[in-house]
């Protein structure tokens, strides 16, 4: 069994270093943070065209911000509020232009996440854009679903049902984990196109998961403690913590992505990698 995790875990170390992991996060957070303000004015007019959502975007927006955003969650929810607001005041070119910004950050993440799976038949053009138009339109309507069945679970004041003060503060609190670890999964058994195993993506979903709820925990904790950051920029500080953040949750989404990639690839962790060949999968 030590063998076997010893050959593993030198398997994905090397694969992460071919993959210059740390490089390719950095350019995911530069998309992301450029592609954020247009992804959210999308997000939020997509679901105000289904009736019943309209609400539905302010409070995916608040509970992903103070979720998912450790420490500055308040801060970056007024910036980003002021952004929308202005966004929503631009004329039909410009809201075009916002709309192929965030298809940006899909189309990265989709060649991102195929190059680590050295996915070498690439989508047709019309079939990506099908997808990247569904995830636009689609996603947002799901999501809000989700979180208005949350809300309305909080609602039913799960705590006077009898033995429940044992396990609805748990079920609550492990909420954003449980989301977390199914938005990974998705993205490692949907985006890549090739075959992956399920328990190979719920494995690297967890693996990542994990890693993001430490990394939160640490992030906000580094922040509220050691407010280097607030001595030196101000009120600016939110600025240089997100992009910290946003660097960080790409080296663990792509992480995850890397483990769940390994576990297909169980014949060439014996093997020395070649870097002039490229590995195929067998997933």
């Amino acid at each position: 069994m030590g063998q076997i995790l010893f050959a593993f875990l030198r398997h994905l170390i090397l694969r992460i270093v071919h993959d210059r992991m740390t490089v390719n996060a950095g350019y995911m957070a530069y998309v992301t943070l450029l592609s954020l303000v247009p992804l959210i004015t999308v997000v939020l007019s997509a679901l105000s065209l289904v009736p019943g959502f309209a609400e539905a975007g302010d409070q995916i927006r608040t509970f992903v911000l103070h979720n998912f955003v450790p420490a500055s969650g308040d801060a970056l929810e007024q910036y980003l509020n002021q952004f929308v607001a202005n966004a929503g005041k631009m004329t039909a070119v410009g809201v075009a232009f916002l709309f192929v910004v965030a298809l940006m950050l899909i189309s990265a993440i989709d060649r991102s996440l195929n190059y680590i799976w050295r996915v070498e038949h690439k989508r047709a053009p019309v079939v990506s854009f099908s997808i990247y138009w569904m995830v636009l339109t689609l996603g947002p309507v799901l999501v809000g679903s989700s979180i208005g069945v949350s809300s309305y679970l909080g609602s039913l004041n799960l705590l006077q049902l009898d033995g429940a003060e044992m396990w609805a503060p748990a079920l609550l609190r492990g909420l954003p984990f449980l989301l977390t670890s199914l938005a990974f999964m998705g993205l490692y058994t949907l985006v890549p196109n090739c075959r992956i195993r399920a328990i190979h993506a719920l494995i690297g979903a967890m693996s990542a998961s994990v890693l993001f709820e430490f990394s939160k925990k640490a992030f906000a904790f580094y922040a509220t403690n050691f407010p280097s950051y607030e001595l030196i920029y101000g009120a600016l500080a939110v600025v240089p913590l997100l992009f910290v953040w946003v660097y960080l949750s790409w080296c663990i989404v792509l992480l995850g992505a890397e483990i769940t990639a390994s576990l297909g690839e169980r014949a060439m962790w014996y093997v020395e990698p070649n870097s002039d060949k490229k590995q195929v999968t067998d997933n």
